[in-house]
């Protein structure tokens, strides 16, 4: 039996100022044309399904097409929540999707969810574990021990009593890390951190008893511990921390005899994205110009700030995403120690330095009152400040 896993499709999210629900409907014709090929019998989604907690319409459009796709095709899809998603919102008409082969797993209830799926001799259970909180599994088990995920999701799978001679897949939406070890991170994710997203790190081994383990949250496709616990990665770079990220999705291949097989097939982006460094008139040298439809992040390295460089920019890459400077000046800034900057300083001496720092000349009285304002309004500094 052949499993296809996704995760963190983020639909209707933007890259700056730029749409991006083209190329998600690109990145999923391909998806579904892979499914085709390769006679893939259910596609488990990992959560993050929607970028934000009240879809765009544009959005929602999108999956009900993706979904319908595989309905046609009668493959059965595991659908969870992410920390991304609106539980209501994504568990609407779940009920209903069943008959279609779609089954949503958007909110925990106390339980986790089992689905059973069969093909000839291969019987797999399908365990779906939508993203969830410390503090909604202590609703359920009030008894137990719970102050952290870890302890939540101990305690879902101890309830579910997984039954270790069956074949075991869990699809869940967490922060798992391997022992001593952190994921290779992408998105919104910074490494070196307890947690993602506001979503404290889980150890991998409370998974022991699955023969597969379909992870989402985590932006780059990649094994935790060992090859069966997996995050299938964000099936297009969402932001510059994954610029080098080679996107790709897994098919996993068991049988009745627990034997696991997995490959990871490419994704080929409609626009992909790319991080160019260096002198501005050296970047935009015809014969250094490339792909020009590319999502591009610039860094320059002209000593002087260039005047509507963006707009320069974007008659050559009209993709252009951000454009950030490293020079002798930034450089400089980079070395400054804040560390004591506020100390036994004034709101209004710590911003003319600042001010004067970055555009190398006084700020206004106009500019100080505006911002004074603002921090007065921030709670930063009080009235008489």
């Amino acid at each position: 039996m052949k499993l296809l896993h996704l995760g963190d499709l983020h639909l209707g999210k933007y890259l700056g100022d730029f749409d991006l629900i083209a190329d998600q409907e690109y990145i999923l014709n391909q998806i579904i044309d892979l499914i085709d090929k390769e006679s893939v019998d259910a596609v488990l989604i990992a959560g993050d399904v929607y970028d934000k907690s009240i879809p765009s319409e544009s959005a929602t459009r999108l999956l009900d097409r993706f979904l319908n796709q595989l309905a046609k095709r009668k493959v059965s899809t595991f659908l969870i929540s992410g920390n991304h998603d609106s539980d209501d919102r994504l568990n609407y008409g779940s009920t209903l999707f069943e008959s279609s082969g779609i089954y949503i797993s958007a909110i925990f209830s106390g339980h986790l969810d089992k689905r059973v799926l069969r093909d000839g001799d291969t019987e797999l259970n399908i365990y779906l574990l939508p993203f969830v909180k410390a503090s909604q599994v202590r609703h359920f088990f009030p008894d137990k021990k719970i102050d952290n995920y870890e302890d939540a999701v101990r305690v879902i799978l101890e309830d579910a009593d997984i039954d270790k001679e069956k074949c075991n897949v869990l699809v869940a939406h967490q922060f798992v890390a391997g022992k001593g070890e952190d994921p290779a991170l992408g998105g919104s994710e910074s490494a070196g951190t307890q947690s993602v997203g506001l979503v404290e790190k889980i150890a991998y081994d409370l998974f022991d008893e699955f023969d597969y383990v379909a992870l989402g949250h985590i932006h780059s496709p990649q094994r935790v511990g060992r090859d069966e616990v997996r995050y299938s990665g964000s099936p297009l770079k969402y932001s510059l921390s994954e610029v080098n990220n080679e996107k790709s999705v897994p098919i996993i291949t068991m049988d009745e005899k627990k034997n696991v097989a997995i490959e990871l097939f490419p994704l080929k982006p409609l626009r992909d994205m790319r991080h160019i460094k260096g002198k501005m008139e050296k970047l935009l040298d015809k014969a250094n110009v490339s792909s020009t439809e590319d999502f591009i992040y610039a860094t320059l390295t002209d000593e002087d700030i260039i005047n509507d460089a963006m707009g320069i920019f974007q008659q050559t890459y009209p993709n252009t995403v951000k454009i950030d400077y490293d020079n002798a000046h930034t450089r400089e800034i980079e070395q400054v120690d804040i560390s004591k900057i506020a100390q036994n300083r004034s709101f209004t001496d710590l911003i003319s330095d600042f001010y004067k720092t970055i555009y190398g000349c006084e700020i206004s009285d106009e500019e100080m009152d505006v911002m004074r304002m603002a921090a007065r309004e921030a709670g930063v500094i009080n009235e008489t400040d």
